[in-house]
């Protein structure tokens, strides 16, 4: 059985209890995971704690801890094939997603080894006879609760920071996909990080991630879910004052005028939602056409979508597996859901013979008309399912774009710069992109969302400030 790893070490869970691990492209079960609880959730805490407060982590010159992210960084990159195998087999992802994800997890620990002994604090002009300065400050410990669907990247980006700013760690990744982050933990200590720097309990959210969330002894937590799990930790956060980080998804809109460079688009509107088989917060899942380019668009989307193939992730075909059979059952209520409203579907892909029927597989489907008030076109699905709907004019497209409860991510296709830029600044979206879609974009963007996306930033130099606390230092000499 897979073991916690805490203060450097692998640690066995204290109720002795497991959890089965399935392959998504089968179904059958290859790994368990220890069960952890508040117990092992409150032994990490105790580590971590003893880590930042006058333990060597907190001694490190912002340089040396530097030095140890770009160590673990090239350790990643050095076991690129590893990690990559494990994020496929747990995941389901194919060997080209898997690959690069591995790749991103080190490019953000590249970025944050930089940034370590850049977090700089500013004077302040003050009363004759003082002198006044701001510094920045780690919080102490922090908290990270991983999902399942990028577990690599969003460790990366969420533990990177928080590392470079100085905090220890203690994170509960997804129960569905622990195994890549063990690996990297077990990197990190061959790396050289000191002991509690960084450690990982493994179990079920409504045990694990509820202890860690409720834990005193952590001073910021980091969550990526869903909007309803994210309201739980922040309520519980809230009762001790914990600053929250939240990241909760979205129903991301691609905006296409009739006037956009469809060559470029179309292969780009088609990755962002296929892409980890529609299982991304940024998912492009709302295609906006102009109505004069409506069906002119959808027939030369129907070709795309229908030639991807959806097969087990050795395979490395388009679309690998969903997760797990919940998820599979949810997208395919939509689908029903949709059938039952006779919407229109246009066109979706097929999957490969050989897939074992065990596995988790749906097609990659495009749906037209869909109403602005429909479940499809409101809901996260969480699956690569492209709902389609026509606009009139750019305020019927800003209308559109912001008529759901989410605002993480939207792109914009036009070849008039003009209303590229009006677009922007009227889409209420944590991220715009015009004339491409990111995906929640690169390494350096700062991410996040407004509305029911969440709130503060990862990512990008921004996220160094959000663990941090500022410290204004006032002296008087006279």
């Amino acid at each position: 059985m897979t073991t916690h790893f805490i203060n450097n070490q692998r640690v066995p869970g204290s109720s002795g209890e497991s959890i089965a691990v399935l392959d998504p492209s089968d179904g059958q079960v290859f790994a368990q995971l220890a069960r952890g609880n508040a117990t092992d959730i409150a032994t990490a805490i105790r580590a971590a704690r003893t880590a930042a407060d006058g333990g060597a982590w907190s001694r490190l010159a912002p340089v040396e801890r530097g030095r140890l992210l770009r160590k673990l960084s090239d350790a990643i990159l050095a076991n690129h094939d590893e990690l990559a195998t494990l994020e496929m087999r747990d995941c389901g992802k194919p060997v080209k997603q898997a690959k690069a994800d591995a790749t991103a997890c080190a490019r953000y620990f590249e970025y944050y080894a930089g940034a370590c002994d850049k977090l700089h604090g500013e004077t302040i002009p003050y009363t004759p006879g003082f002198a006044v300065m701001t510094v920045y400050e780690p919080h102490g410990v922090t908290g990270h609760i991983i999902p399942w669907n990028y577990p690599m990247q969003i460790f990366g980006r969420s533990v990177g920071g928080a590392l470079a700013a100085g905090n220890a760690c203690v994170v509960k990744p997804a129960e569905d996909a622990c195994l890549s982050l063990l690996r990297i933990a077990e990197l990190a200590a061959e790396c050289g990080f000191p002991d509690g720097a960084l450690n990982i309990v493994t179990g079920y959210g409504h045990e694990a991630g509820q202890a860690l969330a409720d834990a005193f002894g952590i001073d910021h937590i980091s969550f990526t879910g869903s909007a309803r799990v994210g309201t739980i930790i922040a309520q519980s956060a809230a009762k001790r004052h914990v600053p929250v980080t939240l990241e909760l998804g979205g129903k991301s809109p691609q905006i296409v005028f009739a006037d956009a460079n469809l060559d470029e688009a179309l292969p780009v509107i088609v990755n962002a939602i296929i892409q980890n088989a529609g299982q991304t917060c940024s998912a492009g899942s709302r295609l906006l056409i102009e109505a004069s380019a409506y069906e002119r668009v959808l027939s030369l989307l129907a070709s795309r979508i229908a030639a991807l193939k959806v097969g087990p992730a050795a395979m490395d075909l388009d679309v690998g597996p969903l997760i797990r059979q919940t998820q599979l059952d949810r997208v395919n209520g939509f689908l029903s859901d949709a059938k039952s409203a006779n919407l229109r579907f246009i066109a979706q892909g097929s999957i490969a013979p050989e897939s074992p029927a065990a596995g988790f597989y749906t097609k990659p489907t495009l749906i037209a008309d869909v109403p602005t008030k429909a479940a499809l076109a409101q809901d996260e699905v969480f699956g690569p399912v492209l709902a389609a709907m026509p606009f009139k004019d750019e305020a019927d497209a800003i209308a559109l774009a912001n008529a759901t409860e989410y605002g993480l991510v939207a792109g914009v296709w036009t070849e008039n710069g003009g209303r590229g830029l009006r677009m922007a600044r009227a889409v209420k979206a944590g991220q715009v992109f015009i004339n491409n879609y990111g995906a929640g974009g690169g390494v350096e963007l700062p991410f996040g969302g407004v509305k029911s996306s969440g709130y503060g930033r990862e990512k990008g130099f921004e996220a160094l400030y959000g663990f941090s606390v500022m410290k204004t230092v006032v002296i008087r000499h006279g």
